[in-house]
């Protein structure tokens, strides 16, 4: 599956209210594996960014001038994203000010080009309900180190959303076996009575007990401590 993470800086908050895009970064994923193939794109929005906007991105209207505005980059955007599963933190947001860039230019919405848009915010949400599930928040709940993010960027913050949705999802389809791929035609399942056979029994040892040990302690944090082990029986 070829999954893309995006993410964009804008000069403010509406997009309908004249506010632009100036910045996109996107992550491709393929087979829950970075390939390195990303893209990334400053935009010459036409305007100032708010003041606000400003202190979150660091995004001078100066270093902009000089950038191409969006419609110069959108065919090689979209061919980017075309048919891929398109993962975004706070999907209406960006989708929205992509929209409206693409509105602009007289081309159709953006899940026109995409296979589908999942959103993280919503996920973290049904996860941690209760909690802080900001982009910052789910990285210091999930291990992520985000050190390097004293501004918010684009291409930043796709590559941590990316290391974010693995912990989400962590382990969720490494059992699963697509048996419609061709790869996998005529899979035969066969049946083994090991009632016949005289299985040794392998004891952990120290380095292998304190190994797994980890991977709990790792499972539990991702979980929020929610793990079933810690329910009492």
């Amino acid at each position: 599956m070829r999954q893309i993470f995006l993410d964009t800086e804008t000069t403010g908050l509406s997009a309908d209210n004249g506010d632009r895009v100036i910045e996109i970064g996107c992550v491709e994923l393929l087979n829950r594996k970075l390939t390195g193939n990303n893209k990334h794109f400053y935009l010459n929005p036409g305007r100032d960014s708010h003041e606000e906007a400003l202190k979150v991105h660091g995004i001078t209207t100066e270093f902009l001038k000089d950038k191409p505005k969006f419609a110069a980059v959108a065919d090689d955007l979209l061919e980017y994203l075309q048919d891929a599963e398109i993962i975004i933190h706070n999907a209406a947001f960006d989708v929205g000010f992509l929209n409206k860039e693409l509105e602009l230019i007289g081309r159709p919405p953006f899940k026109e080009f995409v296979a589908s848009v999942i959103d993280t915010l919503v996920m973290a949400k049904e996860m941690f309900p209760g909690k802080r599930n900001s982009l910052n928040a789910l990285c210091d709940r999930l291990g992520v180190d985000n050190s390097g993010r004293t501004l918010h960027g684009a291409l930043l913050d796709a590559e941590l959303l990316a290391d974010v949705y693995i912990n989400l999802t962590r382990g969720q389809d490494a059992l699963l076996i697509d048996v419609g791929t061709a790869e996998n035609e005529g899979l035969r399942v066969v049946q083994i009575d090991l009632r016949g056979f005289d299985l040794p029994v392998l004891a952990a040892n120290d380095q292998e007990i304190a190994a797994h040990d980890d991977v709990i302690k790792q499972i539990d944090k991702s979980s929020g401590s929610k793990t079933v082990w810690r329910v009492a029986v």
